[in-house]
């Protein structure tokens, strides 16, 4: 039987190593990388395709989503499962509309993981059940997945949110994204616009509130 070649992306160190000392003892599922960057996730999907990325949503620089929305464009053989703390429906669009193939929460057992992992594999999805409700809720109402504020942004404007959000200047961003100063302020503008948040510290408590950073405690 061949194995399901697995890559972990998860930022905090000890939980990466602890999910690959755990996958690691699972039949059937060989670890072939693990990182704590999503652009260097891309990068590594781009080189390597594996089968299956376990990828954290809430990531400094390139987060989860957006890694998930580019890998997912760019491989027609790797799929992606989503790890998240929070079950809301508010993560949960968001990760159907990026293309991700399973959403788990990160207190899942390890049996879960394993089941979420083969499902996936087999060209399946797989929503653990505190948030499939919220599918099951959609599809009744027929208005697909759940809605959500970030829908209103491109993939663009949500980077640069998320590096307003932790606390980059337009300088700094642009030279991160390869961008123009001033295509980065029209961005940001756009971004308030379309939000409808007018000020720095109201984008950070939404892009807190929306997971595209985590609070400091």
């Amino acid at each position: 039987m061949s194995h399901i070649r697995l890559l972990i992306v998860e930022d905090h160190a000890l939980v990466r190593a602890g999910m690959k000392a755990l996958l690691q003892k699972v039949e059937g599922i060989q670890v072939v990388a693990d990182m704590g960057d999503g652009l260097e996730a891309v990068k590594f999907v781009q080189m390597e395709a594996p089968d299956l990325v376990l990828m954290d949503i809430a990531m400094p620089g390139l987060n989860g989503l957006d890694a998930t929305s580019r890998i997912v464009k760019e491989s027609s053989t790797t799929r992606v499962i989503l790890l998240s703390m929070y079950a809301n429906e508010e993560y949960l669009s968001q990760a159907l509309q990026v293309g991700a193939s399973g959403y788990l929460l990160k207190g899942a057992e390890l049996a879960e993981l394993e089941l979420a992992i083969k499902t996936v594999s087999r060209g399946e999805t797989y929503l653990t059940p505190a948030v499939a409700k919220y599918a099951v809720e959609a599809y009744r109402n027929k208005s697909g997945a759940p809605s959500s504020p970030l829908t209103r942004l491109s993939g663009r404007q949500r980077e640069i949110l998320q590096l307003i959000a932790e606390g980059q200047t337009t300088k700094d961003i642009a030279y991160r994204l390869n961008l123009s100063v001033k295509t980065v302020e029209t961005h940001r503008s756009q971004l308030m616009e379309r939000l409808e948040i007018h000020d720095v510290p109201g984008l950070v408590r939404f892009a807190m509130r929306v997971g595209l950073i985590q609070p400091d405690f």
